[in-house]
């Protein structure tokens, strides 16, 4: 069968996994086939807590398979930045043959594969594989974290060129970063992605992390989940480098308005792509807080934190007499288990004022009118929805993207604090305050401005919207020079 045939290949966390399962339902909307690759342990969870059976009948042309984990078996929650540095590259390594496997048996019921949307992380693997194999196909990288972080990750070598890199120890951290194009005097050497940093925790090398942005050079296009309107400085010197750049986020608020328009909206979008088992039990509670009056608090699927933060983070949380909600996954402290006492007074001031889950439906607690605030890790995905749902944010990063991602929210798009590197109950409580209470007006002014322009630019005639349609134009006339 002719036609366009798009294969999709995310890496296994759902960081990564979120973004581009959305993008393929997008793509399917549009009548595409889509074929996305799972690992088997990815896959199990999204059977298992995603119902992605739901998907796989709501979508005619959207198919999935699945290869074998390229790693040992892990959790998939709480694995810190050497577990996920460890997974990363052994999905680079060996997941060329598997792939290959997949495109050799081809059903002839469905148009063959002309395109493939891998992760960018993966760097030179598509393009490797269709080298090998001799067929046309056109490949295209996803990048799913922020366009201001991929843009230092590109510019890496430059930083070195210019002796801006390597950070030379923790007195170094506050020094400025001025030749960086679009960023200019913007950085520190404390916002610059957490591989910089001198000792950095990980498997996943500043040099590796540079090489791997660099192999996006020789893909055909650039996929980045943003606005023109909240990047626009960044892409423009994106744009220098990668001529064909397609914006299309916020994806996530993109799938559900598209949705929406083709009255096939479904009341459990927020679960298709969940690894974990959603308590909706805070949905009740938050329906009995007045507006506005909540801290909703969620470090993500990654972070891990010790005893010490926990406790720091927990006294800061109750001293500040706010509202808060807060998930509270199991395996979120490291060592709990040598000391698993807690003080009377953080008992008795969660129980007045707190309500903790183990994950929680964050797009709907997000756009819940009793949230005021989000104390969040400064994931890409948590950003976006946070922005969409215009919510102000305190950032506490952990790794990767997360520490570019904070600065931009504090000081370019000032809808937040950032708190990084940081952890101090005093501290939690000054900016849980500011951001509630004394500086409440201020944040919430940008954060509504900025959600008014992301709806924008998924609505039709905006700039999202208008590069998905340019995006399946692409694909559809490259496939037709492929078959």
């Amino acid at each position: 069968m002719a036609g366009a045939h798009v294969l999709m290949f995310p890496c296994p966390f759902q960081g990564h996994v979120r973004p581009m399962l959305k993008l393929a339902e997008l793509l399917a909307l549009h009548h595409l086939h889509v074929t996305f690759i799972n690992t088997h342990s990815i896959h199990n969870r999204l059977t298992r807590y995603g119902d992605i059976q739901s998907l796989s009948a709501s979508y005619p042309t959207l198919h999935f398979n699945t290869i074998a984990d390229c790693y040992s078996h892990v959790n998939h929650t709480g694995i810190g930045d050497t577990t996920a540095g460890n997974i990363i590259l052994s999905t680079t390594l060996h997941a060329k043959p598997l792939l290959r496997n997949i495109l050799l048996a081809q059903s002839p019921e469905i148009p063959k594969v002309t395109c493939i949307i891998q992760d960018g992380i993966f760097g030179s693997l598509s393009n490797d594989l269709a080298s090998e194999l001799g067929i046309p196909i056109t490949i295209i990288h996803f990048r799913t974290s922020s366009p201001c972080c991929f843009w230092p990750y590109f510019w890496l070598p430059n930083l070195f060129k210019t002796n801006e890199l390597p950070i030379r120890g923790d007195e170094d951290m506050d020094r400025i970063i001025s030749n960086m194009p679009g960023m200019e005097n913007l950085l520190r050497c404390r916002d610059l992605p957490s591989f910089c940093r001198p000792g950095a925790k990980g498997n996943l090398s500043i040099d590796w992390v540079s090489f791997q942005t660099q192999q996006s050079l020789a893909a055909d296009a650039l996929i980045l989940n943003t606005f023109e309107e909240l990047d626009r400085l960044v892409l423009s010197q994106i744009r220098l480098y990668f001529p064909k750049v397609y914006t299309l986020g916020p994806l996530h608020h993109h799938l559900n308005v598209r949705k929406a328009e083709t009255n096939e909206a479904n009341d459990n979008t927020s679960f298709r792509s969940s690894f974990f088992e959603v308590d909706r039990s805070c949905m009740a509670w938050l329906d009995a807080q007045a507006q506005g009056s909540v801290l909703y608090v969620s470090f993500g699927t990654s972070t891990i934190v010790t005893r010490e933060e926990l406790m720091e983070f927990w006294h800061g949380l109750v001293n500040s007499k706010k509202r808060f909600l807060w998930v509270m996954r199991p395996d979120l402290v490291v060592g709990r288990e040598k000391d698993d006492r807690i003080p009377e007074e953080l008992e008795e001031g969660t129980k007045e004022r707190g309500f903790m889950v183990e994950w929680a439906p964050q797009e709907e607690v997000l756009t819940h009118k009793a949230i005021g605030g989000f104390l969040t890790h400064s994931g890409w995905n948590s950003t976006l929805e946070s922005l969409v749902a215009g919510v102000p944010m305190i950032c506490w990063p952990y790794f990767a993207d997360q520490q570019v991602n904070s600065r931009f929210v504090s000081e370019v798009w000032k809808v937040g604090l950032d708190m990084k590197d940081v952890c101090d109950r005093d501290v939690v409580e000054k900016m849980v305050n500011d951001l509630m209470v004394y500086r409440r007006d201020e944040f919430l002014k940008s954060a509504q401005a900025m959600a008014m322009l992301a709806h924008q630019s998924v609505s039709p005639g905006g700039s999202s919207h208008s590069s998905m349609q340019d995006l399946i134009h692409y694909i559809k006339s490259v496939s037709k020079e492929n078959n």
